[in-house]
């Protein structure tokens, strides 16, 4: 969905309390009281801070066709952090003549119990609500000329979240303000007319000739539509040698096709440089022990390497765009920053394209079934490594209809996994075919293991430059990185060839 139709939103006086609950029985002395919080998500009724020229109110009838099986508890709006959701009976939501009021169980997480002791303390006391919008009218104050929003109804409500101030401040103002802009510009043109009727004669004619140009557009929309639907036998409109001139509409807005956004940076080791070469200490003592010692000899050295080097050298990665002043003058949006968003998803691209390179480097092991995958989690991979898996369409699409003798899918789901599926344990990180391509002979690449332990990235900088080109009466664009992309070690994840046998692979027990 196109991020200005998402709207957020912060309720200051939210009521947040803690409490521990107590064990039920005897039996559950032994075992830690559940950690809950409660409060209300939103208010009704309560004007918010100035949204840039308005305030806002929430109708109390605006939550009465939400669906709230889907929701979920987050911090700071932040879905790989989730505190409770509807669909585990953690979280409790409740309409009522307040607003909406909630109640949760805590998972027993780190950041969850920090999420506790941080509203236990009185530290954080805010809520926020992340919506779509229905139905919202606006309403200005004649005396005051304030003006107020009321949203009077809501269509989803995906997540609420405990934040912190300065989490929120931020996000307060990313309002979906086209239909604020239209009753502003609804308001013009009444004053306007109100100007109109009061002005003298000579300047009615002049004012009444720009009124008649602004409605231009309109009128030829109604009579072309009149024109389609009687198939041209009312000809109220412009027409070119008998055939109709289509009036022509510019849209106030950038489509945005629907990819999927990532950047597998976030799961690698990412360590901003000063030096455009150097080296990145590893410890590797892993295996190593210490030797016995008879009374009054020598300690005997550690025989052992306790560090190792990763060698990085930054190179300088590039492009830019020219842009016409005539399309920035003429474009209804704000096209120079359309484009330099694009360029950032470059960024992410050429992060995504070498991270992916280097990890198909990795020892790579060719599996024919489920039992070969379990067996490099089990054995080939370290115990102590964070294991994640990297999965392209064909093969997520492949692993997610498989069962086993149970008939339960092997994919487990899993809130806190990109994909929101899990495998034996392991979050699955699912990319493109296009970015992990299938191999020649159609088995599906995977990589598990550690991408933290696997991958440095080593960034020296980061810029986008902009700068007038006078001579073509243009701008010019560019985004410039300078980083590397080293491995740290090669034992910390597997490349794998995922070819299922015909008879359908292992159990899956």
């Amino acid at each position: 969905m196109n991020e200005e139709e998402k709207e957020k939103r912060l309720t200051e006086e939210a009521d947040l309390e803690a409490e521990e609950k107590q064990a039920d029985s005897k039996e559950e002395e032994t075992e830690e009281a559940g950690k809950t919080i409660s409060g209300y998500a939103l208010k009704f009724g309560e004007p918010s801070k100035d949204l840039g020229g308005f305030v806002e109110k929430i109708d109390k009838e605006a939550l009465k066709d939400v669906d709230f099986s889907n929701c979920f508890l987050l911090y700071d709006h932040d879905y790989s952090k989730p505190l409770a959701s509807v669909k585990s009976d953690t979280l409790k939501l409740e309409v009522d003549d307040t607003g909406l009021h909630f109640e949760a169980t805590l998972n027993d997480t780190t950041y969850a119990k920090d999420v506790y002791e941080n509203v236990s303390k009185g530290v954080v006391d805010s809520m926020s609500f992340g919506f779509e919008l229905g139905i919202d009218s606006f309403d200005e104050d004649k005396e005051t000329g304030e003006v107020t929003r009321s949203i009077k109804s809501v269509k989803n409500m995906p997540e609420i979240s405990v934040v912190t101030m300065p989490a929120y401040d931020s996000s307060n103002v990313q309002v979906n303000k086209r239909s604020y802009e239209k009753f502003i510009e609804q308001r013009s043109n009444k004053k306007m007319n109100k100007a109109l009727e009061s002005t003298s004669d000579d300047q009615k004619g002049d004012n009444n000739m720009e009124k008649t140009l602004m409605n231009n557009e309109q009128t030829e929309i109604r009579n072309y539509e009149e024109y389609i639907r009687s198939k041209g036998e009312v000809r109220d409109v412009t027409t070119e040698n008998a055939a109709a001139v289509v009036p022509e509409e510019v849209i106030g807005e950038v489509f945005d096709l629907k990819r999927n956004k990532y950047n597998l940076a976030q799961y690698a080791t990412v360590k901003t440089v000063s030096n455009g070469q150097g080296k990145y200490p590893v410890a590797t003592n892993q295996e190593a022990v210490l030797a016995t010692k008879e009374e009054l000899a020598e300690i005997e050295d550690v025989d052992a390497d306790m560090f190792t080097s990763v060698n990085y050298a930054v190179a300088t990665r590039a492009g830019k765009i020219a842009l016409s002043n005539e399309i920035v003058e003429d474009s209804e949006v704000n096209i120079v920053q359309e484009v330099k968003e694009q360029l950032q998803q470059l960024v992410d691209n050429t992060d995504n394209k070498h991270i992916i390179d280097l990890l198909k480097t990795f020892p790579k092991q060719e599996v024919a079934d489920l039992d070969g995958l379990k067996e490099i989690h089990n054995v080939t991979l370290d115990p102590a490594l964070d294991k994640t898996v990297i999965l392209n369409q064909s093969g997520f699409n492949h692993l997610d209809t498989l069962k086993d003798s149970d008939g339960r899918y092997i994919l487990q789901p899993d809130v806190t996994a990109p994909s929101g599926k899990s495998l034996f344990g392991m979050p699955v990180v699912l990319v493109s075919n296009k970015l992990l391509a299938n191999a020649e002979n159609g088995a599906f690449p995977m990589i598990i293991g550690d991408i933290a332990q696997s991958v440095f990235v080593a960034r020296r900088n980061q810029v986008t430059t902009q700068w007038d080109k006078f001579d073509y009466y243009s701008q010019g664009l560019a985004v410039v990185i300078r980083n590397d992309y080293e491995t740290i070690d090669e034992e910390a994840s597997v490349y794998i060839e995922f070819t299922p046998e015909t008879t359908g692979g292992g159990s899956g027990e």
